[in-house]
């Protein structure tokens, strides 16, 4: 090798590392304004504590970048292997995701050192993996890339799940002083509808003349992807129109003074009896207060802001509102043609304002395989029974989506910033 090919490695290696280093720091800083108390509580089984994130982001890279290429390699913990595998059948037995809860050792202060040992232990391998072969180095640089966007994704879980756990808590507690989703401010009284103009027909819409049009992750072009974004194929798409923005708060109030949780015909089946069996009536974290309605925030209760978008709705009840507003959810790929073809400012809050349900369930694309290995379970296992979302939220770390990526839950998940873009059919 010689010493231009070298320095160009080592700078390359030195980019990895600071790019590791400066996701791995984010995550310990969301930890600064919490307690020990607040990091080990587990507030519903979707959820899990913080103190679990912090570990299992660690144990990713400890068991797929350290312990099969580390010369010389030992475990922190032995026990950590099953405490803080999530779903990787492939790896072992693992500690039931329900009693996450449960484990009150290690202690925070303990995790907070598996963390500074595995940081360590990748900065060598990175120094080591300058002696590999380009094959074996690409690999395993491939794995700490993937391994960064995991622990991102794990970033924007920390915050939505402390978010559902403050908000169980009777003293509304605040975690930050931002409000997520603010836009004027502007109240919205609890019996009454949302002021003139906020309504479904006063949305702005972006027209599609659809065609055969291509979706998913072009490998052409350099950057970072899932698998699930994968293979780039051809769909067939009518015309159609989108929304310009989210559905707001404001428009949603709306839905609700006109009884829209009161009738049936609005609901699918099975989303009628999620509405009736949670007995929910607004939103999660909306509630009503002297008169007006409120919503819990990272910032505590705040007012419920007309203007802003509306943000945790299950795949239910943005369905419901859809049928009410005389229009339907979009297609995943009427949704990123729209996005991908939008000058800019024709589409707003694309990606910072809330996961965005699309009507398509989460399925593998025409060709997609899954990765050899305990890595190929990170996707394709759970292709099934989830819709897509896509877009991104005021939790989703800077610069971790883009427009190919499939976010997915189940239909009744609303713990998430998740919220809505209208769509509509349009005649040839």
């Amino acid at each position: 090798m010689d010493t231009l090919e070298l320095n160009r490695k080592i700078a390359h290696s030195e980019a990895l590392l600071a790019h590791f280093q400066h996701v791995r720091s984010h995550s310990t800083q969301l930890v600064v304004p919490l307690s020990a108390e607040d990091c080990c509580v587990q507030s519903m089984p979707d959820a899990s504590p913080i103190k679990w994130h912090l570990a299992h982001t660690t144990w990713f890279f400890e068991t797929f970048l350290l312990e099969p290429w580390l010369p010389d390699f030992k475990p922190f913990n032995v026990s950590f292997r099953t405490l803080f595998n999530s779903y990787y059948q492939t790896v072992g037995a693992r500690h039931p995701r329900p009693e996450r809860g449960l484990l009150t050792r290690p202690s925070l202060d303990e995790v907070l050192a598996y963390r500074s040992a595995i940081n360590r232990d990748v900065a060598g391998m990175l120094a080591h993996s300058l002696r590999l072969s380009d094959a074996q180095r690409a690999e395993w640089e491939d794995l700490l890339i993937l391994g960064i966007h995991h622990e991102q994704q794990h970033q924007e879980l920390m915050l939505t799940d402390l978010k559902y756990l403050l908000s169980r808590n009777p003293l509304q507690p605040a975690y930050r002083t931002e409000v997520e989703g603010v836009a004027s401010g502007m109240a919205i009284p609890a019996s009454g509808s949302a002021e003139p103009g906020t309504g479904p027909e006063s949305a702005d819409w972006f027209l599609c003349t659809g065609g055969l049009v291509r979706i998913g992750h072009d490998a052409s072009h350099p950057g970072f992807h899932f698998d699930n974004e994968t293979p780039r194929h051809q769909q067939f798409l009518a015309p159609f129109a989108l929304a310009r923005r989210l559905v707001t708060q404001g428009e949603f109030a709306g839905f609700i003074a006109d009884g829209g949780y009161r009738t049936p015909s609005l609901w699918l089946a099975e989303g009628w009896d999620w509405c009736q069996t949670q007995e929910r009536g607004a939103p999660l974290y909306w509630a009503q207060e002297n008169g007006q309605w409120t919503r819990f925030t990272l910032a505590g209760r705040v007012p419920v802001d007309s203007p802003a978008p509306v943000l945790h709705l299950s795949y239910y009840e943005a369905d419901a509102y859809a049928r009410w507003a005389g229009a339907r959810l979009p297609s995943e790929a009427e949704w990123e043609h729209a996005a991908a073809i939008a000058s800019h400012g024709v589409l707003d809050q694309l990606q910072d304002s809330g996961w965005q349900w699309t009507q398509s369930s989460y399925a593998p694309y025409p060709g997609f395989r899954a990765p050899e290995g305990a890595v190929g379970e990170y996707n394709g296992k759970f292709m099934v029974n989830q819709y897509v979302l896509r877009g991104g939220s005021p939790a989703t770390p800077a610069g971790h989506v883009r427009l190919t990526y499939r976010n997915f839950f189940p239909a009744s998940a609303c713990w998430q910033f998740t919220g809505l873009r209208l769509a509509r059919d349009l005649s040839e």
